[in-house]
């Protein structure tokens, strides 16, 4: 492994490629007709901000990784030291196995071992699919342990529209609801979306300061749910997701490397503390497997 994320996977499609990073299973880059929507950083850079990475057993944070596992308590590796939260699952620094590769497809898998504070194996793959006009992913999770697994599933794509101002593209996202969260970003309520978290109608990402779980996400006549980012030339990026992607994390950054502001759209079937509240999180039982889509499309 000669690069921080490990092995370089290239898919082409016609006019549309993608790169994919075999730690974190992540997807760091991808081009539409000549246009970046997902933005690129260094080759010799680990991941920045968990760009695109795969997030399992759980995504967003666990309040000092402490969680009560029925009538057991279980104590995490706290993985954010300076906020003292485990935060987005096992699997970020994993060097995934590639399973399968085509020129349009490939298939990566990883292991969550029982390891502290998890005591299941939980067998995990992600499959992504070029199409004509972005891309589709697959996730499955399959527990191969005796005892039911508790899991949760985020991703991390970080969305942009290349040449154009990234203050000018309209974030769109249609949720009725956001959790309000303390200092340690971690959930103490939930409310109607208000006046600075109200994303419906959309708002341009100059104006907004985001790092918001959303829920109560309204779904299209196909059961999709679908956010948007549009340029002013009328351009968009849609992100949909699937049945149990029931939760939506929005995180605005100035630090990207390479973009003066950009966006990160994050697809969870449980929102922060979720091991806790159980609000999200499945329990598989021995066997049994669950799988979850979602996409990017750019016109």
């Amino acid at each position: 492994m000669s690069s921080p994320t490990g092995v370089q996977i290239h898919l082409r499609r016609g006019a549309v490629t993608a790169q994919i990073a075999q730690v974190g299973a992540s997807l760091r880059h991808l081009v539409v007709a000549g246009t970046e929507i997902v933005p690129p950083y260094p080759e010799d850079a680990a991941t920045p901000s968990c760009s695109g990475v795969v997030l399992a057993p759980w995504p967003n944070r666990i309040r000092d990784g402490i969680w009560q596992d029925g009538p057991t308590t279980r104590a995490l590796a706290v993985t954010e030291p300076q906020l003292r939260n485990a935060s987005h699952g096992l699997l970020r620094f994993t060097a995934y196995e590639i399973a399968s590769q085509s020129d349009e497809s490939v298939t990566l898998r990883a292991s969550i071992v029982p390891q502290t504070g998890y005591p299941y194996l939980v067998e995990t793959s992600v499959t992504y699919t070029l199409t004509d006009t972005g891309i589709d992913v697959a996730h499955t999770l399959t527990n191969e342990s005796t005892a039911s697994a508790p899991v949760a599933l985020g991703t991390h794509p970080f969305l942009t529209i290349g040449g154009v101002d990234p203050r000018d593209l309209v974030l769109r996202l249609p949720a009725e609801t956001y959790f309000e969260t303390d200092d340690r970003m971690l959930p103490i309520g939930e409310s109607p979306v208000s006046a600075a978290t109200d994303l419906r109608a959309g708002r341009r990402l100059g104006d907004v300061e985001l790092d918001t779980g959303f829920a109560n996400l309204h779904r299209d006549a196909d059961g999709q749910v679908r956010t948007t980012l549009s340029a002013p030339d009328g351009r968009t990026v849609t992100l949909h997701q699937g049945e149990g992607f029931d939760y939506i994390q929005a995180y605005t950054t100035t630090g990207y490397p390479g973009q003066s502001l950009t966006v990160a759209v994050e697809p969870m079937t449980a929102p922060a503390e979720a091991f806790n509240s159980g609000r999200g999180v499945r329990r598989l039982g021995a066997g049994e497997s669950w799988t979850l889509t979602w996409g990017i499309r750019f016109a």
